[in-house]
C-alpha cells in the first residue's frame, strides 16, 4: 500500500502523465481505466505495474492473472497520479510499443487514414476511434505535434490506440511507402476537389487529412491520385479532423460493402 504523495513511484508517475519527454526517455505510459487496460493487455503490450484504489475499484479477474507488480494506493494517492477523474481506480505503467510502416501487412486493398501534423491529442484518439469501428488497417501519423501516448489521446480513443495499428513517421516516408505499394492516396482538400462519394475507394485507399487551420502541404497535394471533399453547405468552410475522418471512413466502407 503507498500512502505517502512524496513516493517516488508517485513523483514518477505524475512525471510519465505530464510530460512526453519522460515518456520518451522512458519508453512507459500510463494507461488509466480498467477497459483501457483490459485493450491494452488483449493487444500484447507489455505492463510494468499496476496502481489501484481499493476504495474506488477492484481489478478485473485479467488484471489480476497476469504477471507484473500490483500496488494499491490510498485515495489521496490515487488523485495525485490520476490524470483524469473518473478512471475507475485503476492505472498502469505500460512499456511503449513502436510499429513501422514495413511492419504494416501487406493485403489485397487496405484502407489507411493518413493525419499530417495533427496537433490535438483528442482529434487523434477520436479518429482512432472511427478507424477502429470502420476496421481501417493503420492510422499513419505524419510529422507528429503530439506523442501517441499522450493521455488524452488514449482517454479519447477508448483504447483504440491499441487495437488499430498506429504508425508515426514523416510524410516524406509515408508517401515513398504509399506509392511502393501502389495504394491510391486521396487528399482532402477544398480545391481542385470531387466529391468524396464519387470517387473509388475500393482498393487500396489512403485517406489523406491534414490540419483544421492549414489544410495539408504541397507534398501530398502533389502525390494525391485525387483530391476529395466534403460537400460543406453552411456558412463554415471545414469540419472537425476526426468527423471527416468518420465520414470518408464509412464510405470507403459502404463502397467495400455494396
Amino acid at each position: 500500500m503507498i500512502t505517502s504523495l512524496q513516493n517516488a513511484k508517485v513523483k514518477r508517475l505524475v512525471l510519465l502523465q505530464q510530460k512526453s519527454s519522460e515518456r520518451r526517455k522512458s519508453g512507459l505510459f500510463v494507461v488509466e481505466g480498467q477497459r483501457e487496460l483490459e485493450h491494452c493487455l488483449e493487444a500484447g503490450y507489455e505492463v510494468d505495474s499496476i496502481y489501484y484504489c481499493p476504495e474506488l475499484s477492484e481489478l478485473s479477474a485479467q488484471s489480476q492473472s497476469e504477471k507484473f507488480l500490483i500496488y494499491k494506493v490510498t485515495r489521496a494517492v490515487y488523485e495525485k497520479i490520476a490524470y483524469r477523474g473518473s478512471t475507475e481506480g485503476v492505472l498502469a505503467v505500460v512499456k511503449s510499443h513502436s510499429t513501422t510502416l514495413d511492419e504494416l501487412p501487406k493485403k489485397e486493398a487496405p484502407l489507411y487514414v493518413v493525419l499530417e501534423s495533427v496537433e490535438k491529442p483528442g482529434n487523434l484518439g477520436a479518429v482512432l476511434r472511427s478507424a477502429d469501428a470502420a476496421a481501417a488497417d493503420a492510422v499513419i501519423v505524419c510529422d507528429p505535434l503530439t506523442d501517441l501516448y499522450n493521455p488524452n489521446l488514449i482517454r479519447s480513443s477508448i483504447g483504440a490506440i491499441f487495437s488499430v495499428p498506429c504508425v508515426a513517421c514523416t510524410s516524406e516516408e509515408c508517401i515513398r511507402f504509399l506509392k511502393a505499394r501502389g495504394i491510391r492516396i486521396l487528399t482532402a482538400q477544398l480545391q481542385d476537389s470531387h466529391l468524396y462519394y464519387n470517387t473509388d475507394m475500393r482498393q487500396g485507399t489512403a485517406i489523406v487529412l491534414g490540419t483544421e487551420s492549414t489544410g495539408l502541404t504541397d507534398a501530398w497535394r502533389q502525390a494525391a491520385d485525387a483530391h476529395i471533399r466534403i460537400p460543406m453547405l453552411g456558412r463554415l468552410d471545414s469540419l472537425n479532423v476526426s468527423v471527416s475522418a468518420a465520414i470518408l471512413l464509412f464510405e470507403a466502407v459502404r463502397q467495400r460493402t455494396i
